[in-house]
């Protein structure tokens, strides 16, 4: 069986673009450009982190203030990712998808011009809907992109955009605001949003709705098991992994004492065992989303954990943190495999679902992660993360999707 279709409508005349990919292949082209859309996201997503105290002092608001930029683009985000779906669902995908990009350049466009905190906030509202919007469909698009066997090599290649973005993000936004002001870095997640759009035009096949998701089929796919089981399983993994990694730098500072530029270099490692991991996971979960995540979650679990035992020791804390972007390179591909085989009849209803429990597990593991910090100290967020992670890859390990048997 795949999931692939064979009667799609014809190309798009005013984009040129190729014909629906058959059964037997895949339009990989396409693929390359949703591949680029999640690096455009992300690379925006990112940049104010980078960039806070250059942005708060060009519009004369504290640190704080220019903070909820990012909590602006999570809760919109969380909103969007069920919602695009459902509003959208009478439109060719394709021509959602390149709307949605369109958003992406407009947010990127308004921060560069942006006065005053109301401008840049809307900037960044902007992005939570493109963002959720594209998160929502990226793997339902996948999957009638390419043949089923095809399917998380595919997600794979997407979720490099993460990766990449993860690594350049911040270094390069950090630099170019040095250089140029922290506009400049915006101009340039604006081209890449213009390549990115370009790339849509020309190389996406119409993509004709399918799925008609709608308020009762999001609540008719909470009643499947396997869609419940994945959700409950995200809350836990994601949890644990933003609540230990959101206070990694604590831990680095006051336990085990490192300079800014140790730290600096270690998530740079972070950063690249992300992107190798990345490539391991989907190949991992090419044959198995299960596996994938148990063994992402179960080395973060172990290294957490030695955290917790030696965290004061500098070589054991730069090797559980660069293995630490490794292991969760494995999860993305692996939860987005699992969630659209679960409901492969409502993919982006389910995906909708899947990004929207990503943004409560990122909230709900910042804050408890928090909570254990300020009680126990920077040892609080391995803990909480320990916790949850076993937890999580328990759950995966005994009721997780397993091959069916030929």
């Amino acid at each position: 069986m795949t999931y692939a279709t064979c009667n799609e409508q014809a190309p798009d005349p005013i984009t040129h673009a190729a014909a629906p990919p058959s059964v037997a292949s895949a339009h990989w082209p396409a693929v390359v450009s949703l591949a680029l859309g999640v690096f455009g996201l992300v690379t925006a997503e990112f940049l104010p982190a980078s960039l806070l105290t250059a942005m708060a002092s060009d519009l004369n608001i504290s640190d704080g203030a220019a903070g909820q930029a990012v909590t602006a683009t999570a809760l919109v985000g969380a909103v969007a990712a069920p919602s695009i779906p459902l509003l959208t669902r009478n439109f060719d995908r394709k021509r959602v998808m390149v709307a949605l990009t369109v958003l992406l350049l407009f947010s990127n466009v308004l921060a560069v011009f942006a006065a005053s905190l109301p401008v840049l906030l809307a900037a960044r509202v902007m992005l939570g809907v493109a963002l959720g919007g594209f998160w929502s469909m990226a793997a339902a698009l996948a999957m009638r992109l390419v043949p089923e066997h095809q399917f998380a090599r595919a997600m794979s290649l997407i979720l490099t955009g993460v990766s990449v973005a993860t690594v350049c993000a911040a270094p390069v936004g950090a630099w170019m605001g040095e250089l140029w002001g922290w506009r400049s870095a915006f101009v340039a997640a604006g081209a890449v949003s213009v390549i990115t759009l370009l790339a849509q035009l020309f190389t996406m096949p119409a993509l004709p709705p399918r799925d008609n998701p709608n308020l009762r089929v999001l609540g008719e796919l909470l009643t499947r098991p396997g869609v419940r089981v994945a959700l409950l399983a995200v809350l836990l993994v994601i949890s644990g992994h933003f609540a230990g990694f959101t206070y990694i730098r604590p831990l680095m500072e006051n336990v085990t004492h490192l300079s800014v530029g140790t730290i600096s270099a270690i998530l740079l490692g972070y950063g690249i065992g992300g992107f190798f991991g990345n490539f391991a996971g989907g190949w991992i979960a090419e044959r198995s989303e299960r596996q994938a995540i148990v063994v992402g979650g179960g080395l973060i679990a172990v290294l957490a954990a030695s955290l917790l035992l030696a965290g004061s020791s500098m070589v054991v804390t730069a090797v559980a943190v660069v293995l630490w972007g490794f292991a969760f390179g494995a999860f993305p591909v692996g939860f987005q495999t699992w969630i659209v085989r679960a409901a492969p009849d409502q993919a982006e209803g389910a995906g909708g679902l899947l990004v929207a429990a990503f943004q409560i597990a990122i909230a709900s593991g910042a804050i408890g992660g928090g909570l254990l910090v300020d009680h126990i100290g920077a040892l609080g967020g391995p803990a909480f993360a320990v916790a949850t992670l076993t937890l999580g890859t328990l759950l995966t390990l005994r009721y997780g999707p397993r091959p069916a048997r030929t």
